[in-house]
């Protein structure tokens, strides 16, 4: 029983991590823009059938197919932002319209997959190891598991100095409390803003490509990012350590719950937690109240 407890813990570390990669990106540019950014899942997905076909058409390495990845999830979010969200920024300040387009924006990117490279399910080849652990003699766990806390733990880390020890980084804080004070002291807003949306695609294709081993890769699977969005929430909106912590306490309970219960209770879990936040903490754990959310 305590082996099966620790296993559990170590699966929903893992899976909580790869969560936080996609929350972070959600309470990116939600810190920014005040809206929720539902096309995040399409990054994903573009990341996810990038390292796809880099692997099995280029004969690539995953190092390569996974920079690749990377820059495909992260210019797709920039040029998301200039189509569709831009000249919506430039026109009006309501949020809503920014979110309504967020929507149309994931099932555009949803349905080029579907009529392009079709709606079948497919299998990454086998680069990431996945054979089993053992962890101390406790428990046994996959080698996935742990490569991919490793990778989240890095990437935040580097996220966290990202932010924290470069200029950028100084005016994506200072954009968080006031992006129009921001502006008027002469950060290039626009850029700024490219910025932010290229790291989100960039943290969404990470988790795409450990999604697709897990799961496998079809063109719904950006839907995965309710979750992370939920988990977002829970940490509270706008709050980069919230979502963190979100994150792996949806994971733990996901897994915990798939372990120790039944797996078809595990959404049932997850949405509980949402509802339970909401009507307890609606900002969240971190989360601060702040003029119009959306």
């Amino acid at each position: 029983m305590g082996g099966t407890v620790v296993q559990q813990i170590i699966n929903g570390l893992s899976l909580g991590s790869v969560y936080a990669l996609i929350a972070v990106g959600y309470s990116l540019v939600y810190s920014i823009l005040l809206f929720s950014n539902f096309a995040h899942g399409g990054f994903l997905v573009i990341g996810g059938y990038t390292c796809y076909y880099a692997l099995n058409s280029m004969g690539v390495n995953i190092w390569v197919a996974g920079a690749l990845s990377l820059l495909a999830g992260g210019l797709s979010a920039v040029l998301t932002e200039k189509i569709a969200y831009k000249p919506i920024r430039e026109r009006t300040s309501v949020t809503l319209y920014l979110l309504i387009a967020s929507m149309g924006m994931s099932i555009v990117i949803e349905n080029l997959f579907v009529v392009t490279v079709g709606g079948r399910f497919r299998a990454l080849p086998p680069v990431i190891p996945t054979n089993p652990v053992n962890f101390f003699g406790i428990a046994t766990t996959s080698a996935f598991d742990i490569i991919s806390l490793v990778t989240a733990v890095v990437c935040l880390t580097g996220l966290q100095l990202f932010l924290s020890k470069t200029k950028w980084g100084l005016a994506i804080r200072a954009a968080s409390y006031n992006l129009r004070t921001a502006g008027l002291m002469g950060v290039n807003v626009s850029l700024l803003i490219s910025i932010v949306f290229f790291v989100a695609g960039l943290l969404a294709s990470i988790g795409g490509i450990f999604l697709s081993v897990r799961y496998t890769l079809y063109p719904q699977l950006g839907i995965i990012t309710i979750k992370a969005f939920v988990a977002a929430v829970i940490g509270g909106l706008g709050s980069l350590p919230g979502a963190v912590v979100g994150s792996l306490i949806l994971g733990l309970a996901e897994m915990l719950t798939a372990g120790l219960i039944s797996s078809q209770f595990r959404d049932l879990v997850v949405f509980a937690l949402l509802i339970f936040t909401l009507l307890i903490r609606p900002t969240g754990l971190f989360g601060k109240s702040v003029g119009e959310k959306v």
